[in-house]
């Protein structure tokens, strides 16, 4: 049984790792790199794998947890995302000190300066209390973002064993930086394909109903914004936040914010909002499984949205500020099964499966994060589509500013702040030694004259944040007998929200 109060602990740790972010790196999209199973791309500052040349980072083995599934999953070496990412890589660059990204070229959330050095705090402001200039220009980046392929990643559109024993058909496809999130938010909450049309296991998920929610999608936020700050070159660039508490109508959804309602179809955006010609895709696992398919990437029809045309049985009202208070009060970030039946969960009550007047989960009903997903009442109401509807970003960014409230709960800050500064003096302790191991290993490795063979020690290493949470979280898991899903590993579904 894992500890609440250790889990939390290990949940705040998981925001230190120095994992490269990002699906499926550009640069190992290919045949060799799925051959070797090796992504450890070049980093163009020094020509180097991982930037090793200049101290950033090294290629290294991946180290996955060996522990067993539970018997709520009664598959192994179906689904390519267990003990994720070996069946598609199982060596990958593994960054030092601030660095980050799949190549060690880019800076870790927060810092920022050619070095890395630089550490800015990043503030998230209330949408509605921007100016009109500021909102304007939130929306034109969705856009851009929406109308822009992304230049260094990619989405896989099969699965491994359909690629060949050795590569031979790679199957991946461009896709916009919007949509690329689109696609990460299905993938991590698809069905398992056993093998064959239909044949599906549905009970699986990585980052809803289960202790990794918040971190997971704290994540997911972070990497999009920073994304967007490549794309744009806005480095201030931040997600704001729809403060939806008390609100008895969708108040974000005018044509000059994210979208009016149509006047010709209540289910459409109206024309006069830039959202109303924008494309989802991924939002029906249906017809993939019927095709033993993942999701192709391409475009599917319009974004729908009818908000507060819901069934009014399953959300009687969206949360309001009372609710908010006593939910960021429940002192215990997890409880029990760490699933839809936890009691005084913060994170099953903030993710709504409890009441948010009582702690107690409850059944046929959503609350919190929850009632907003089926208030809006259309696309964004399915888990594995909802990020196609922008409302999502500024959805989320609010539950993430209700976990930063959690967490800054007199009683936490001392705690949080005490891991912080144990993480601070164990990455000093692998800066010195990694500085040790590149000394000796260089020397070893001198030939003649300009010629270094930079050998890589062996540290963990994971190939991208997006399943951190996989590895190191599986340990701790307790799940609900209902849940079709390793013991060890926090993978539950919400699957209509």
């Amino acid at each position: 049984i894992a500890d609440p109060l250790f889990m939390f602990h290990f949940l705040l740790q998981m925001l230190f790792l120095r994992s490269c972010v990002g699906q499926f790196p550009r640069p190992c999209a290919n045949t060799e790199a799925l051959r070797t199973k090796e992504c450890c791309p070049v980093w163009e500052g020094d020509r180097s794998a991982c930037g090793a040349m200049s101290g950033r980072g090294f290629c290294q083995d991946v180290t996955v947890s060996e522990e067993p599934h539970g018997p709520q999953y009664p598959h192994t070496g179906i689904d390519d995302r267990e003990r994720w990412p070996l069946t598609f890589y199982n060596r990958t660059c593994q960054c030092a000190g601030n660095y980050g990204g799949f190549d060690c070229g880019e800076c870790r959330f927060g810092y920022f300066g050619p070095r890395c050095a630089e550490q800015r705090e990043s503030v998230r402001r209330n949408f509605l209390s921007l100016s009109v200039a500021e909102q304007q220009r939130f929306i034109a980046y969705l856009n851009l973002a929406k109308n822009t392929v992304a230049t260094d990643y990619v989405i896989v559109t099969g699965t491994r064993a359909e690629m060949g024993a050795n590569g031979e058909n790679p199957m991946f496809s461009d896709v916009s930086v919007y949509d690329l999130f689109v696609w990460m938010h299905y993938y991590v909450s698809r069905d398992a394909l056993l093998g064959g049309p239909g044949n599906v296991w549905p009970d699986i998920d990585f980052a809803h109903e289960s202790a990794a929610f918040l971190p997971w999608h704290r994540v997911y936020l972070l990497h999009w914004e920073h994304e967007i700050r490549k794309m744009t070159g806005d480095f201030n660039f931040t997600i704001p936040y729809w403060d939806w508490r008390d609100a008895t109508e969708c108040t974000v959804c005018t044509d000059n914010l994210m979208g009016g309602r149509s006047p010709l179809n209540p289910n459409l955006i109206s024309p006069g909002s830039v959202f109303s010609s924008w494309k989802v895709i991924c939002t029906q696992p249906d017809t993939y499984n019927s095709r033993a398919a993942l999701c192709p990437g391409t475009g599917e029809g319009p974004l729908l949205r009818n908000p507060g045309n819901h069934d009014p049985n399953r959300v009687r009202r969206l949360p309001t500020s009372a609710d908010v208070e006593f939910v960021v009060g429940i002192e215990t970030y997890e409880t029990g099964a760490m699933d839809r039946q936890a009691n005084m969960s913060f994170r099953n009550s903030l993710e709504g499966f409890a009441s948010p007047e009582t702690g107690m989960a409850i059944t046929g009903q959503s609350t919190m994060h929850n009632a907003l997903h089926v208030f809006m009442n259309g696309t964004m109401s399915s888990v594995q589509g909802s990020a196609n509807d922008p409302i999502f970003l500024l959805h989320h960014t609010f539950i993430d500013r209700g976990r930063e409230r959690e967490g800054e709960r007199e009683g936490y800050v001392d705690t949080i702040e005490r891991e912080r500064e144990r993480e601070r003096e164990r990455e000093r302790e692998r800066e010195r030694e990694r500085e040790r191991e590149m000394t000796a290993h260089n020397i070893a490795s001198f030939s003649h004259p300009g010629m270094w063979l930079c050998k890589c020690p062996n540290h963990l290493s994971v190939l991208s944040l997006y399943f951190v949470f996989l590895f190191y979280l599986s340990i701790y898991e307790r799940t609900s007998p209902k849940r079709g899903k390793n013991r060890n590993q926090l993978k539950d579904i919400n699957r209509v929200i």
